[in-house]
């Protein structure tokens, strides 16, 4: 890990004032972030379910995502370190790796309907408290070959509700653990967060006091 550290160089950016927790495209900061939301497809699943996987609705209609200011800072500080990352776990990375987003800011009237499907609160947020996604604070992401667009191995699927989705699960190929490690290094690094039963998602500190929000996507 301390490899891992030595290479996350950034230089600190210069930004307009704005509120923290205006919600914005985080591209907008991050040219080349790339993002993939898959509650725009038509065949995403809950995995894994204790009564099998289930397949979800279409919840968004366009590839867009939101996040609050702060989170979008802190996101291109991510970004930033792994860019200059060329060589990991044995590969080479000639543009260095990035990051993937598959969720951002949620409707809270989409945390109902998820909520609807699995009410488990391990995984899926009580929407009556509300999710620190309904508040821009949270994303669910992974990483990415910069030169290829290709996805980095990592422990599940998204949206993987079994034990190897969390951070603590070890029964892994070394190189899966390196990529899940790489990516939690990074992100606490900029200042996120962890959430010990899903490996993809990282949220700002105190997410849970922005307000809610229920904004739909368009």
């Amino acid at each position: 890990m301390k490899t891992i550290l030595l290479l996350l160089f950034f230089s600190l950016p210069v930004f307009s004032q704005s509120a923290d927790d205006e919600l914005i495209n985080p591209k907008e900061l991050i040219p080349d972030l790339v993002v993939d939301l898959r509650y725009t497809a038509n065949d995403h699943y809950f995995l894994n379910l204790p009564n099998g996987d289930v397949k979800l609705p279409k919840f968004y209609t366009n590839n867009e995502t939101l996040v609050i200011l702060r989170a979008a800072k802190m996101l291109k500080t991510a970004q930033d370190s792994l860019r200059n990352i060329k060589s990991f776990n044995g590969n080479s990375y000639p543009e260095g790796i990035g990051l993937k987003i598959w969720d951002g800011y949620r409707p809270r009237s989409v945390q109902y309907l998820l909520f609807e499907i699995f009410p488990n609160p391990v995984y899926v947020a009580d929407p009556n408290s509300g999710s620190m996604h309904n508040r821009g604070g949270a994303i669910d992401l992974t990483l990415i070959d910069l030169s290829t667009g290709e996805e980095l191995e990592m422990p599940t699927e998204f949206d993987d509700f079994s034990d190897a989705a969390g951070l603590g699960y070890n029964d892994l190929p070394q190189n899966v653990i390196n990529n899940r490690e790489m990516l939690k290094s990074v992100m606490q690094y900029a200042g996120f967060l962890t959430y010990s039963a899903e490996w993809w998602h990282y949220n700002v500190p105190g997410a849970n006091t922005y307000p809610l929000r229920d904004y739909q996507l368009k």
